[in-house]
Order: C-alpha cells, then sequence, then structure tokens
C-alpha cells in the first residue's frame, strides 16, 4: 500500500475550504463555497494543513503536528485541522489526545461525514465498536459523502468484531453492490460466507479478491486464512507470495511464518 501501515477507510481529507465550522452548505448568493471565497487566514491555514498532510503521510509525526499547531494558531475555527491531528494521535496510540480533538472536529463541523467515519473508526479500534455504528451510519446518510464504500466496510469490520455476522454482511453486500471490485469487501465477503458454511461463495468472493492488483498487508492475511480454511492451498500459497514480496517486514507476513491462523 503506502508509507502508513494500513487502516480500513480513515480517510485523511484536508478541505478545499478551511474555516467552515458552521457546516453550510452555501452562502447567500445561493451558491456552494468555492476556494475563491476563502479570506487570507483562511488561506494561511489551510497551506500549513496541507503541509501537516504530507509529513503526516511520512509519518513524520512531530513535524505534522507543529503544521497543524501553526494552522490552528491562524485560524482556531478549522476544523479540518483537529480532525487530521485526532487521526495522527490515533496513529501514535495517543488516544486521549486522539478522542479530543475527533470531539472538537464533530462539534465545529457535526454534519461532516469524513468526520463521523473517522472517529466511527477510532471508536471501533479502541474497543467500542457497539458505539461506532451510529458514526457509519451518520456518514452514509450524508448524501454529499464521496467515499460511502469506506464507511460501508468499516461497519461491516466492527459488526464482525462484535460477531455480528448477519449485520457484517448487509454492509459488505451494500459496498459490494457500489464497488464490486473492492479487495477488502471480497476478502471479508468470502470470510462471511465461509464462517456461513457457503463454501462455494466464498470462492467466488476470495477468487474476485485475488485478481485485485492493490491489496494491503492486512486484506492479504484475510484471504489467506480463508484460503487456508477453504483447503485451496493454490490461491493461499500465491496470495502469501504475494504478502512475502510486497510487505516482508509485515506483522501479518510473520503470522503467516508461524503458521498463526484465524482460530
Amino acid at each position: 500500500m503506502n508509507c502508513i501501515k494500513p487502516v480500513f477507510g480513515v480517510v485523511l481529507m484536508v478541505a478545499m475550504l478551511s474555516g467552515c465550522a458552521s457546516g453550510s452548505s452555501g452562502n447567500s448568493k445561493g451558491e456552494l463555497p468555492t476556494s475563491s471565497d476563502q479570506t487570507e487566514i483562511q488561506k494561511r491555514a489551510s497551506i500549513r494543513l496541507q503541509l501537516a498532510s504530507g509529513y503526516y503521510e511520512q509519518r513524520q509525526w512531530n513535524v505534522a503536528l507543529n503544521e497543524i499547531k501553526q494552522a490552528i494558531q491562524i485560524d482556531p475555527s478549522y476544523a479540518d485541522a483537529y480532525s487530521v491531528r485526532a487521526l495522527i494521535y490515533m496513529e501514535m496510540g495517543e488516544h486521549a489526545l486522539a478522542e479530543d480533538n475527533f470531539q472538537r472536529a464533530l462539534k465545529m463541523s457535526p454534519d461532516n461525514p469524513e468526520f463521523s467515519n473517522n472517529y466511527g473508526w477510532f471508536l471501533c479500534q479502541t474497543g467500542r465498536e457497539n458505539q461506532s455504528i451510529a458514526y457509519f451510519d451518520a456518514s452514509l446518510a450524508n448524501r454529499t459523502y464521496l467515499s460511502p464504500v469506506k464507511a460501508l466496510n468499516n461497519a461491516g469490520v466492527c459488526n464482525l468484531k462484535m460477531k455480528q455476522i448477519n449485520d457484517a454482511l448487509q454492509y459488505f453486500t451494500r459496498a459490494f453492490q457500489l464497488d464490486s471490485s473492492h479487495p477488502l469487501t471480497n476478502a471479508y465477503l468470502s470470510k462471511l460466507y465461509l464462517m456461513r458454511r457457503d463454501d462455494d461463495r466464498a470462492r467466488f468472493y476470495l477468487n474476485r479478491m485475488s485478481r485485485a492488483d492493490a491489496v494491503s498487508a492486512d486484506v492479504l492475511w484475510v484471504a489467506i486464512n480463508t484460503a487456508h480454511k477453504l483447503g485451496d492451498r493454490t490461491t493461499e500459497a500465491k496470495l502469501a507470495t504475494r504478502l512475502q514480496r510486497q510487505y516482508p517486514n509485515s506483522s501479518e507476513y510473520t503470522s503467516y511464518q508461524r503458521e498463526a491462523f484465524d482460530d
């Protein structure tokens, strides 16, 4: 994937407009806001956040945090800055600080679907799966949301963690209807149908996932486990070779070497 350890559907999104804490969908002229509507302060803050996002992608946490601090000093109402800072703290394992910044971003822009999706994933990763689903559903209810497959997949994963198999299947099925080629969707549908003892459907989705070009280590590991349980040694070996070639230092490949397959 990229230099960041894959996180299901967490979106690093820097808005074209800064300072839109009100969540308004237009202005007094009956128009959608554009970059030309930004004030000089908002433009300066936006530039700082763009720099922070680049450092985030390179995992240079301290430099990214410093840029965000400057963006907030320029424009304290910049909701995106708090959201990106929350993602950085989440990656660093600073959960209390991540929580605080997610909450600030959502308070400033409660209808932002990206914020809801990212906070939902944070809840899912910190033992609050039962609270996370409402945030994914809030993202999905927003018609302006451009990445519904991410929220659907996230909701599916979190329902699976809670062993809500039928609910997980519904979310992944909806994701498949929107994007039938998404490797994570296909990997988890394969896993779920195997759990339901429907081996034919499990193989169908596993084969679709295996044809995908760009697949993260965690998704490859899900598929390897499914292939192993299906007794499909050919697919298992092919996927394991990809895991070794693309992610030789990953925890997933270490697990494969130890044959630590799912129970």
